[in-house]
C-alpha cells in the first residue's frame, strides 16, 4: 500500500511550517492543502474536529493533530534521518524546551511585538531572558541536535523567520550577535540549510501581516 500524506496547513503557520521541515528532513512526498480559517473546509473541521485548527497531517486517511505532536509520530513512524535523541534523558529535555518555547518564549515574542513605550521595554527585557534560557541550550553544539537538525531545532524555527520580522517591523534588535552570539550563529545555520532554505513564506507578506496583527493593539493602548 502506497504511502498517502496530507498536510493541511494556511501559508504562514509557524506551527505547519516545522511539519514542513520534518517532512522535507525524512524526505517524504506529501500533499499540501491550504486552509482559509476564516472559512474552514469541512476536511479540516472533520480531522480536527476538537481544536479544528492547523497543522494536521492526514497519514493513510489518519489524523495527527499539534504540531510537537506530527513532529514525533513523524519521527516514529519513518526512523530514517532520527529527530529525537535516543538518550531518555536528553529526549525528556528536547521536550520540557519545545514546551517551554511554545508556552513561554512565544508569548515573550508576541508581546513585544503589540505593545510599546515602557511595556514595550519591559516586554523586550523578558523575551531577551527568555532568549539567554535557549541559548544556553547550545553550549559546544551547531545545533540543539548536535551536529544535524534535530526535534528541538525544528521545534525553535520559528524564531529564526518571525524574530527578523519582528525586528524590521520595531526597528529594535532582540537576538544580538554580540550579546546571543551562539542562538545568533544557530539561527543563520538553520536559516542556510538547503532543507529549510526553500520552506520560508514571502518575507514582505509575513511582514505586512504582523504589521497588520500588530495595529489593533497599538491603538487600543493609545485610545485608553
Amino acid at each position: 500500500m502506497a504511502e498517502e500524506l496530507k498536510l493541511f496547513r494556511t501559508w504562514s503557520s509557524p506551527f505547519a511550517l516545522r511539519v514542513i521541515h520534518a517532512l522535507k528532513i525524512k524526505g517524504l512526498e506529501y500533499e499540501t492543502i491550504f486552509e482559509d480559517l476564516s472559512s474552514k473546509s469541512a476536511s479540516l473541521l472533520q480531522y480536527n474536529p476538537v481544536n479544528k485548527k492547523v497543522p494536521v497531517l492526514v497519514h493513510n486517511e489518519k489524523p495527527v493533530c499539534e504540531s510537537l505532536v506530527i513532529l514525533e509520530y513523524i519521527d516514529e513512524t519513518w526512523k530514517q534521518c532520527p529527530l529525537l535523541p535516543r538518550d531518555p534523558y536528553e529526549k525528556a529535555e528536547a521536550r520540557f524546551w519545545a514546551k517551554f518555547g511554545d508556552e513561554k518564549l512565544l508569548s515573550s515574542i508576541w508581546n513585544v511585538l503589540i505593545t510599546q513605550g515602557k511595556q514595550l521595554e519591559e516586554a523586550t527585557a523578558e523575551a531577551v531572558q527568555n532568549l539567554k534560557l535557549i541559548e544556553e541550550q547550545l553550549k559546544e553544539k551547531k545545533f540543539f541536535g548536535g551536529e544535524t537538525i534535530g526535534y528541538l531545532d525544528i521545534a525553535f524555527g520559528w524564531t529564526v523567520n518571525l524574530i527578523s520580522i519582528l525586528e524590521e517591523i520595531i526597528d529594535q534588535k532582540l537576538v544580538d550577535e554580540e550579546k546571543l552570539p551562539l542562538l545568533s550563529a544557530w539561527m543563520q545555520n538553520f536559516s542556510d540549510d538547503p532543507v529549510i532554505k526553500d520552506c520560508w513564506p514571502p518575507r514582505d507578506k509575513m511582514i505586512a501581516k504582523y504589521q497588520a496583527m500588530r495595529e489593533p493593539y497599538l491603538k487600543k493602548v493609545v485610545s485608553q
